[in-house]
């Protein structure tokens, strides 16, 4: 399969209409349409149910859609890295972060990494959930991630960093607004936004909620912390975020400590058993990051741990 047959299928596959993602990629139709059934008889596969009315996607198609968006931007990165490094660049390392950190711990990275890797390029992806930074780590799309432990795979290692106390988020004009510190109960009857599912922190808030014995009602979820925040701010419902309230400034919202919260833990992985000496490197930079509003962790190593889901995965194994 040649790239260019997946970029001509993405784009009907996103068009879902051959004479527009003919436009988009500045050819003629009849090429493009006989470049698609070329590819379906490369795969021996039906990608798309024609009709006069509309193209749709067949199961097979939506698979090649998802995984060929990725190998694109693979390919797109592994170009732009390529050259980073021809130009005089010393390696690039991609690194990703939950949303907190985002925040919180990368301006402080970033400066590190400038000032003891000046010719190293960043490449970042800021507000991801851990279920994706785990599976990116295993798959090589990231090289180093902060996350949010537990995470099940024995194939990669963590070093704990801080934790945080969940705290309250609160639209300005919500009379709980006006505590200066509230009880987790107290919040029973209250509209939730949340992060999806998945989340480590949507599994902590809502077991916490659970021991105190009411179950959260969310009626909004948000992969990136900025657009949780967004919500909250425009009174759709109050969140519980790990971050401390004098980290975050944010018109409409009123960050509120909550006593019988639950705290989560951070963390910094890698692939167990990295061989590049810029991964390791860059590792140490952690060690004197300072945890916003706790100072410097101090000159000392990070400590590999094992987390039980991982322990019980690699007997498995």
């Amino acid at each position: 399969m040649e790239t260019r047959h997946l970029r001509y299928f993405i784009a009907v596959a996103e068009e879902r209409h051959f004479g527009r993602a003919a436009q988009r990629l500045h050819m003629a139709q009849p090429p493009l349409s006989q470049q698609i059934r070329q590819l379906e008889e490369q795969l021996g596969t039906q990608l798309f149910e024609r009709t006069t009315r509309k193209v749709e996607l067949t199961p097979a198609g939506l698979l090649l859609l998802d995984r060929g968006r990725r190998i694109l931007q693979d390919l797109e990165e592994l170009e732009s890295d390529v050259a980073e490094v021809g130009a005089g660049a010393a390696g690039v390392l991609r690194i990703g972060l939950s949303g907190s950190a985002t925040y919180r711990l990368l301006p402080a990275l970033v400066a590190k990494a400038r000032t003891h890797l000046p010719h190293l390029k960043l490449t970042v992806r800021g507000e991801m959930l851990t279920p994706q930074m785990a599976l990116d780590l295993e798959e090589g799309r990231l090289d180093v991630a902060v996350l949010r432990p537990p995470v099940s795979s024995p194939e990669l290692d963590l070093a704990p960093l801080e934790q945080d106390r969940l705290v309250a988020a609160l639209p300005a004009g919500s009379p709980l607004a006006q505590r200066p510190e509230l009880d987790l109960a107290e919040l029973a009857e209250e509209a939730f936004v949340g992060y999806p599912s998945d989340s480590v922190v949507t599994r902590t808030f809502r077991q916490a909620c659970r021991d105190e014995g009411f179950t959260p009602r969310v009626v909004q979820e948000a992969a990136e912390t900025s657009t949780l925040l967004s919500l909250v701010a425009a009174g759709m419902g109050v969140a519980l975020v790990p971050m401390e309230s004098p980290t975050f400034a944010f018109a409409g919202i009123v960050f509120r400590p909550v006593r019988n919260a639950p705290s989560i833990d951070l963390a910094v992985a890698w692939r167990a058993g990295e061989q590049s000496p810029l991964v390791h490197r860059f590792l140490e930079l952690f060690d004197t990051v300072p945890a916003v509003g706790r100072g410097p962790r101090g000159p000392r190593p990070l400590a590999v741990v094992r987390s039980p889901l991982q322990k019980e995965a690699a007997r498995e194994d």
